[in-house]
Formats: C-alpha cells, sequence, structure tokens
C-alpha cells in the first residue's frame, strides 16, 4: 500500500526530469486556461485536469509523458486518472517551474 502511494504522490527527481525531458516527451500543463496562459514551459499543451479523462486519446502512443501544474497535486491526480486509463509512462514532474527548467 504504502508503494502505491508513494507512486501515486511522488514527483520526478531533477535527474529524472532532465534525461526525460531530452527525449522530447509529451509535456501537458493540467492546470486551467487562465494558469496556462499566464506562463508555461516550451513546448507544453494545456489539457486541464478536468478533461484529462475525456482527452485519454491525446496521450496514446506517446513514448513518454510529463504532466505538471502549479504545485504538484493536480499533476499527480492526472497521473493517478492517466494509469487508470492505461497509459503507464507517465511522469509527474511537479510544478510547471520545475519543468520549465528543462525545456529551455
Amino acid at each position: 500500500m504504502f508503494d502505491f502511494l508513494k507512486t501515486l504522490f511522488s514527483s520526478a527527481p531533477a535527474e529524472d526530469l532532465t534525461e526525460i525531458i531530452s527525449r522530447k516527451p509529451f509535456l501537458v500543463d493540467v492546470r486551467t486556461p487562465g494558469e496556462f496562459a499566464a506562463g508555461h514551459p516550451k513546448g507544453a499543451v494545456n489539457i486541464p485536469l478536468d478533461r484529462v479523462a475525456a482527452s485519454i486519446d491525446k496521450f496514446k502512443g506517446k513514448k513518454d509523458v510529463v504532466v505538471f501544474c502549479r504545485s504538484g497535486n493536480r499533476s499527480s491526480q492526472a497521473k493517478a486518472i492517466l494509469q487508470a486509463k492505461g497509459i503507464q509512462n507517465v511522469v509527474d514532474g511537479g510544478p510547471w517551474e520545475n519543468v520549465a527548467q528543462y525545456t529551455g
């Protein structure tokens, strides 16, 4: 049980993000459109958390997926939703600024 919770609520360590982002993943900002418009990592798309489940087709076939938000709370929820829908190659990038520092 603890391992499941650890996986569900953990963000990728910085060294993992460096490696993953070097592979040009599908970067998904799960914040609201207004939050996204105020700033986001280069190359990111905006799929708000409440639209993730309905947008599952956009994730299929992606080699690597990194989800992120303002604090890491919504991104951990997005990761759980995607994994429940069969998308297993998902990394919780945590706060968007964390991801932005690796995207140039």
